[in-house]
């Protein structure tokens, strides 16, 4: 895989918003969410009466200070934690009402995520990695239609000559591209990236960028992607700003 010599982050906005876009219903509904955890014995609010909501195939970017609750609301959208307050729907289903196995299931069905620290198995080679997550949302799937799909997943992120390879032999930005693979290898409908680039220097973290985007906007996939970007936040459809646990639309603004 060759990168372009323009860096990918100058490049446009990764998609314009479609007519079918601007009258699909939404993907995410988010409604009066407040989360609340126990510090010491007293309560510490995080998010609070926060309103969102993302259409099929759109992409987000959410910035705003360490600490101002933007990893807090990925967290409660990927169903890892549980709001305190208000509702949550994603597609059809409201996940504040799952428990969770049921969520555990819906999470592997519907939902891609991408971490800064990627998270890989140390163990697994980069296509058993892959492999793994298609095959626990695909249990249908036989091995061998499990280890063409993950050497293809892994190929279109351009490491398909390190299917092989354990992470421990690969740099970040292979690593995190496995974890790319792995995040888009069963074709979600929703992509939740939380500093994808945070552990990448500025030429490797943008050719990971576009390659996310190019991948989701090949399956279809909406994203909300958290960043200290202000170029990658441009890039997207729509831009919010978290402070002090209330989210704001800030499409269009410098941050």
């Amino acid at each position: 895989m060759q990168a372009s010599n323009q860096s990918p982050l100058s490049q446009d906005r990764v998609r314009d918003t479609s007519p079918e876009q601007s009258t699909a219903s939404p993907l995410i509904r988010a409604n009066g969410v407040g989360y609340t955890v126990e510090v010491a014995g007293k309560p510490l609010t995080i998010l609070r009466g926060v309103d969102f909501s993302l259409k099929p195939a759109e992409v987000v970017a959410i910035v705003g200070p360490s600490g101002s609750g933007k990893t807090s609301l990925l967290m409660l959208l990927a169903g890892l934690e549980r709001a305190s307050a208000g509702r949550i729907e994603i597609g059809e289903t409201d996940i504040t009402g799952l428990n969770e196995d049921a969520m555990a299931v819906f999470r592997r069905q519907t939902l891609g995520i991408v971490f800064q620290s990627f998270h890989l198995i140390p163990s697994l080679s980069a296509l058993d990695n892959v492999g793994l997550a298609l095959e626990i949302a695909r249990p249908d799937l036989s091995l061998a239609e499990v280890r063409k799909e993950a050497a293809e997943a892994l190929d279109a992120v351009g490491l398909g000559k390190r299917l092989d390879h354990h992470p421990s032999a690969l740099s970040g930005g292979e690593q995190q591209r496995v974890g790319l693979a792995r995040a888009l290898v069963t074709k979600p409908r929703l992509l939740l990236a939380d500093e994808p680039t945070g552990n990448l220097d500025q030429k490797t973290g943008a050719i990971v960028v576009e390659l996310m985007f190019n991948l989701a906007r090949q399956n279809g996939t909406a994203i909300v992607m958290i960043t200290h970007d202000p170029h990658l936040a441009e890039r997207t459809d729509r831009t919010f700003t978290m402070e002090q646990g209330q989210l704001t639309e800030t499409t269009g603004q410098k941050h």
